[in-house]
């Protein structure tokens, strides 16, 4: 199963990898520059939300953006803390030659550190889907399609 764990976590590293370039190179409304707003409107579209009375978009609503670079974060911190973690207890990886020598309880922690990040990541990807979820009944358009076609109605 390490192997397994071990490509997994090199696929999600370079879908990271895709999505930063995406972020500055993709169409607009994949661009980071569409969907940062400050933590006032973030908060404002989230009250919002819970009242029923939320703001449509057509790129990323203030929740959703927060929301990508949370799980931008989270996914980049489980994968490096996984790559050290591999380096450091297995000695091998990308990371081996400079993780050698680490201490059991180092890498105990390490091992820690990496459960915690994935767990913050599952834990943000169940309320991005339930943010899809409400965000598409609210406003009785298919956002998964959207992301995946890249287009919503006007």
């Amino acid at each position: 199963m390490l192997d397994l764990h071990t490509w997994s976590g090199y696929v999600v590293g370079g879908l990271i990898l895709f999505r930063l370039l995406w972020g500055f190179a993709g169409p607009r409304h994949a661009c980071f520059a569409d969907f940062v707003f400050t933590p006032a409107t973030i908060l404002a579209y989230g009250r919002d939300l819970l009242r029923g009375q939320a703001q449509r978009y057509l790129g990323h609503n203030p929740l959703g953006g927060a929301m990508t670079f949370a799980l931008l974060s989270a996914l980049a911190l489980a994968t490096l803390t996984g790559l050290i973690l591999y380096g450091a207890t297995e000695a091998a990886g990308p990371l081996a030659g400079l993780m050698r020598g680490t201490s059991f309880g180092a890498g105990e922690v390490l091992e820690e550190i990496h459960e915690f990040f994935s767990n913050v990541a599952l834990g943000l990807v169940v309320l991005h889907i339930g943010g899809i979820l409400v965000s598409s009944l609210l406003h009785r358009e298919n956002l998964v399609r959207a992301m995946i076609t890249g287009r919503k109605h006007v």
